[in-house]
């Protein structure tokens, strides 16, 4: 079972700085949130696709396409519920549909999935001590770099702990599959013992080996890789940069947006 993201691949994206990626990632997000109407999102997520495709990121993508598709139903469906605007479009008895919440609904599921995409096109094209090495060079304490890289080691490990947790009661003849919802929840409630017993296991190990190795006794950190900034690193920024600032001209002069909010 593979836990991580990574897909290590000698990609334009891949060679990056791990600084250039971080700033990057933020800019994409601002990029994304500067327009909420659906033409104008879906565009952004074209973008963002076409970087996917560089990076040889859909694979990751793919896994969470059904996510990708519940976001945008949902958001469809619960955001023209309590909008209400001008243009009037369907009404049954106290529901009634508007064309702006209708349009700013498709938009903010587009907008979260982008953002989604993003965030797995990061994951895939960056290792954990790249991200920590990133984050420290900006000016965070190595502890909270540290500890945020620490969590995307912890999350995946959890996960294929209790896959295997599960897989186990299954091969001892524990039925979790039938019934009706509330009662297959029930039978899951006691596999949660021994996921919390590796949870609180593992951090004790964890503590331990940090504190043998004299985590945080000096303040300056040494790196294995050492990064430098490229022609690369500067023109993706800059391009970044000059696109975001387009965008955020765009909407300051009422340009693709559908509701006066953000």
């Amino acid at each position: 079972m593979d836990i991580y993201l990574y897909n290590d691949k000698n990609s334009f994206i891949h060679r990056l700085h791990p600084i250039t990626k971080i700033i990057n990632l933020l800019l994409l997000f601002a990029i994304s949130m500067t327009f909420n109407h659906p033409a104008y999102v879906f565009a952004v997520m074209v973008f963002v696709i076409l970087i996917a495709f560089a990076s040889h990121s859909m694979a990751n993508i793919r896994k969470i396409l059904y996510l990708l598709i519940m976001l945008i139903l949902f958001c469809g469906i619960l955001w023209p519920l309590f909008l209400r605007e001008k243009n009037l479009l369907w009404k049954f008895g106290p529901i009634s549909i508007y064309r702006e919440s209708l349009l700013y609904a498709v938009a903010m599921g587009l907008r979260l999935d982008t953002m989604l995409m993003c965030g797995m096109i990061f994951l895939t094209c960056t290792r954990i001590e790249e991200f920590t090495a990133g984050l420290n060079k900006i000016g965070m304490p190595f502890s909270v770099s540290f500890a945020l890289s620490l969590a995307f080691r912890l999350v995946p490990t959890f996960a294929a702990t209790s896959t295997t947790v599960v897989q186990a009661q299954k091969s001892r003849g524990l039925d979790l599959e039938s019934g009706w919802i509330l009662s297959r929840l029930k039978k899951h409630i006691p596999l949660f013992i021994p996921i919390f017993i590796y949870a609180v296991r593992n951090a004790d190990l964890l503590a331990m080996a940090l504190e043998s190795k004299s985590f945080g006794l000096r303040k300056d950190r040494s790196y294995y890789r050492e990064f430098r900034f490229t022609f690369a690193d500067f023109s993706t920024i800059i391009f970044l940069v000059v696109l975001f600032c387009a965008c955020l001209y765009m909407r300051l002069n009422k340009m693709g947006f559908v509701l006066p909010r953000l």
